[in-house]
């Protein structure tokens, strides 16, 4: 027979009380740390591009990842992406999440570099900076949405594996029968990042388990170097 609540003792419906404040302490604490953590690994972006590009080993790097099909590193870049949040999703030691997160964020940096190099030199370096800023007011904007909604985007996992598949079902196509990825692609990929955005805020708030939050920031990392690829693909085209 089911306890009635109104019968609960006052001891009971405190100490369910402690939990559920210990349970929430514990949820902030997980999110401040993924935060913290998304923060570094983009700070760590940063400083490997601004030694690569001050060093003078940017133009070398970017000259052999253009002398291949350009469509070859966008698969790439969807690709590593891809095998990062694999990596995310299956990793539970601590040591194997920061590896994960370390060898993401250089080989981001690294395939970065053709895309940042042809904006800088091509497009104009406020191209730059004007693709970081809308990344971030982007990023705020979705994260704001999970946070103040507390709506669950889980259902959102199929969509974006569907669209990622889809995705580089396109680049294929671009690379073997010469499709034209334009404007709307870039769009569209913008799209994906925000959504993919979204999923993983909600999770990270819901799923994720408290000591996984190195696997949860690289997860989100992943999310938004997407983001910020594709706004910069889009200025860069116009």
């Amino acid at each position: 027979m089911a306890e009635n609540p109104q019968l609960r003792s006052p001891e009971k419906i405190l100490a369910a009380m402690d939990t559920q404040d210990y349970a929430a302490t514990e949820r902030g604490v997980f999110s401040m740390r993924v935060y913290g953590h998304l923060l570094a690994a983009i700070a760590g972006f940063v400083l490997i591009e601004t030694f690569l590009f001050k060093a003078g080993y940017a133009q070398s790097i970017a000259a052999k990842l253009l002398g291949v099909n350009w469509l070859l590193v966008l698969g790439g870049f969807m690709v590593a992406g891809w095998l990062a949040r694999g990596l995310a999703s299956r990793a539970e030691g601590l040591g194997t999440q920061y590896l994960g997160l370390v060898l993401y964020v250089v080989a981001q940096s690294v395939i970065f570099v053709p895309m940042l190099y042809l904006a800088e030199h091509y497009a104009g370096g406020g191209v730059i900076g004007s693709a970081a800023i809308l990344t971030v007011i982007a990023f705020i904007g979705l994260t704001l949405i999970v946070f103040q909604t507390r709506k669950d985007f889980s259902f959102l996992g199929g969509i974006l594996r569907w669209a990622f598949l889809v995705a580089l079902v396109a680049i294929a196509g671009g690379v073997f029968f010469g499709w034209q990825l334009g404007t709307w692609f870039s769009v569209g990929m913008i799209a994906l990042a925000g959504a993919a955005i979204l999923y993983d805020t909600s999770n990270i708030l819901r799923h994720w388990p408290n000591d996984r939050y190195v696997g949860a920031a690289l997860e989100l990392f992943a999310s938004v170097a997407l983001m910020f690829w594709y706004i910069l693909r889009l200025l860069s085209r116009r």
